[in-house]
């Protein structure tokens, strides 16, 4: 897919409108993420209270990007390769939005973790390894979309596997932490709902990838093997 060249030059430049507000929308996500993780690891309050307070800017995004779409729609009645673009935005949008209503979870737990000083909190590298994978996840689906290319997706995929079995590992930790000491129990729940909330961050950023493959190749993957998304990739 190619961006199309229109007789009228301000539907060209509202298209550029929405696939930029889309990347910086990611762009900030992605922050929050990362204050998220950084706070749950160093506990630095003031890196959690960014979270919070980009929540409001998150949802600022997803209601200007929203208001475009339909504008677009109603105004322009765009078909074929336009369409699509402005559904993957509109269903991008929504895997954003989530993924920040995630990046708070993580942050609240992590100040709850940080009242307590750590004490009887089972130290998880495991977690570490997953934050950077899902992190890398939705950097790869935001750099698809913006340069249009599909090549990542299947990559995207099995990254998204390896988070799975990240969190099940995780959970076994944590249970036996729990079953051994019992006095781990309340900050082992509060970090399985952290791996849970990583782990979603992978799902909606597969989702975001498998969305730009919609909209380049006109093929809808979500529930199709690895095997043959790459077979749509190479097409």
């Amino acid at each position: 897919m190619h961006p199309e060249t229109h007789t009228s030059k301000q539907f060209d430049a509202e298209l550029e409108q929405l696939r930029s507000q889309v990347l910086s929308m990611g762009g900030m996500v992605e922050r929050q993420i990362r204050y998220a993780i950084s706070g749950l690891r160093r506990g630095e309050a003031s890196l959690l209270e960014k979270v919070a307070q980009g929540e409001a800017e998150v949802n600022d995004f997803e209601r200007a990007i929203d208001e475009l779409c339909t504008s677009i729609i109603a105004r322009r009645q765009p078909s074929a390769n336009d369409l699509r673009l402005v559904t993957t935005v509109l269903k991008t949008i929504t895997d954003l939005e989530r993924i920040g209503d995630e990046a708070k979870k993580i942050a609240r737990t992590a100040q709850n973790l940080h009242e307590l000083s750590w004490r009887g909190v089972p130290k998880l590298g495991d977690l570490g390894v997953v934050a950077d994978i899902v992190l890398d996840m939705l950097r790869r689906s935001l750099n698809a979309f913006a340069r249009l290319e599909v090549e990542d997706a299947p990559h995207i995929a099995r990254q998204d596997l390896d988070v799975d079995e990240h969190f099940q590992a995780i959970l076994r930790q944590l249970l036996t932490y729990m079953i051994e000491d019992p006095r781990t129990i309340s900050s082992s729940i509060d970090l399985i709902f952290v791996a849970k909330s990583l782990e979603r961050i992978g799902d909606h950023a597969k989702n975001i990838s498998e969305y730009v493959v919609y909209m380049i190749k006109g093929k809808d993957v979500r529930h199709v093997t690895i095997e043959e998304m790459e077979l749509v990739a190479r097409s």
